[in-house]
């Protein structure tokens, strides 16, 4: 039995909403439960394929506990490593190199010196700072809130050079940076899901209880350029569940949060109508991992930042081999011949081999260099994208020419859980999409 298991705290209607729906669903060999914890013993596993983690940012404890399950082969949501690396400074500098704009953001050091630091820690800092280039970099208002943490603690909105001392010498030993502040017309809070995308309108002026906006009217231009800059800061962040922020000013996308990766999903803030999709999806990812966790194995979620810095090493390292001389070697006498192995099947002969002459030709007819992003369809995340690329499927139109039969043999061949492919109607989506082109 894979089992799922939710870390949490002080929630009260999301984890039991979520433990409820996956098992609700009746995936053979599946089920959720709270977490239970009553040793933790390094190099031992938990007994859980996935947990997900919305506690561990409070109690350092759960933090290590969830990389000790990491190392044991359970699919932690999010990332414990990178969670633990990751902050807002960062993510901002991040936006700005992939191509995103941000708020102009500038860091601080802490007012008060941290514990067991001495005048000669910061030899290396230059006191005072540039206050007046930075001044002119960001302008005011703006916002001076800490680089880590979440939940609007410590954050400041200031006017003027002397709001801005005035606050930064109330601020004790937090590591701050000022942020440019950005007068929208419209924001959004949007929910990253495994690859699926789910858009809030959202007014953070408004009380607690009234941020989101149920009717607001949208445009769908607009939403989709959303949407892509959403799908494009986690992935390349890595996190599986996350929320989001932005800001909308003259047609300029600004996110300005997007380091949430515990984000409130309480029905009582978010609606009703926003609850079911969290909970739905949340279930449906969850219930992916479990099937796709290899035991044995890390079985984490990396972001293009680590894997695109991974493989310029491996590039990097497969150049310098290639320049080193290799010794000649002394030809031998005789050659013992061997016999030639077998290559085993791929994924997509494998599926060929089971589909009907017609069948075969939506996968067969595709021209070279053809491929979509089959994330644009509700249901499909990079997995399920990677899973399906390798069977041949790249385009939208080759989803839209399914047939039952066709249905039956893909799901067998990505080892998915049963009438997915036609509870999200991919096929109904995908003929939509193909008629718009």
């Amino acid at each position: 039995m894979k089992k799922i298991g939710i870390l949490f705290g002080q929630e009260n209607s999301f984890p039991p909403a979520l433990i409820e729906r996956i098992n609700s669903k009746k995936i053979t060999s599946i089920t959720a439960e709270a977490v239970f914890i009553d040793k933790v013993i390094q190099a031992e596993p938990t007994g859980y394929t996935v947990i997900i983690d919305r506690i561990s940012q409070d109690v350092p404890f759960y933090r290590s506990y969830l990389k000790n399950a990491a190392l044991c082969g359970t699919a932690v949501i999010n990332n414990p490593f990178w969670w633990s690396a990751d902050e807002k400074f960062f993510n901002s500098a991040l936006a700005e190199k992939i191509g995103v704009k941000a708020p102009k953001t500038v860091l601080f050091p802490s007012k008060h010196r941290p514990d067991n630091t001495s005048e000669a820690s910061f030899s290396n800092l230059a006191l005072p700072l540039n206050y007046e280039a930075i001044f002119d970099y960001v302008g005011f208002p703006a916002f001076f809130k800490p680089f880590s943490g979440g939940g609007w603690k410590n954050v400041y909105k200031v006017y003027n050079r002397n709001d801005f001392f005035d606050v930064y010498n109330e601020t004790g030993q937090l590591v701050m940076m000022l942020q440019e502040n950005i007068d929208f017309e419209s924001y959004f809070r949007c929910y990253y899901v495994g690859g699926r995308v789910h858009i809030m309108p959202y007014e953070p002026r408004n009380e607690f209880h009234e941020r989101y906006l149920q009717n607001a009217k949208t445009d769908k231009a607009l939403l989709k350029k959303v949407e892509t800059v959403v799908r494009k800061l986690n992935e390349h962040l890595g996190y599986d569940f996350n929320t989001v922020e932005i800001a909308v000013k003259d047609g300029e996308l600004y996110p300005i949060d997007f380091c949430n990766p515990a984000p409130d999903a309480d029905e009582f803030s978010v609606g009703k109508e926003n609850f079911e999709w969290i909970v739905e999806n949340a279930a449906q990812y969850a219930i992916e991992r479990a099937q796709q966790q290899k035991a044995g194995q890390t079985n984490l979620t990396w972001g293009k930042f680590v894997t695109g810095s991974v493989e310029t090493f491996k590039t990097l390292q497969t150049i310098e081999e290639k320049s080193t001389p290799k010794p000649k070697l002394v030809p031998k006498k005789s050659i013992t011949k061997t016999k030639a192995s077998k290559s085993k099947p791929t994924a997509k002969s494998s599926l060929l081999d089971k589909l009907s002459e017609k069948q075969k030709k939506i996968i067969t007819g595709l021209k070279k260099g053809e491929k979509d992003d089959l994330k644009i369809i509700n249901g499909i995340g990079p997995a399920i994208e990677k899973k399906l690329n390798g069977l041949g499927i790249m385009t939208i139109k080759q989803i839209s020419m399914f047939d039952k039969g066709m249905i039956a043999k893909v799901v067998e061949a990505i080892e998915y859980f049963p009438d997915r492919i036609k509870r999200d109607d991919w096929v109904g989506q995908a003929k939509k999409m193909s008629k718009r082109k």
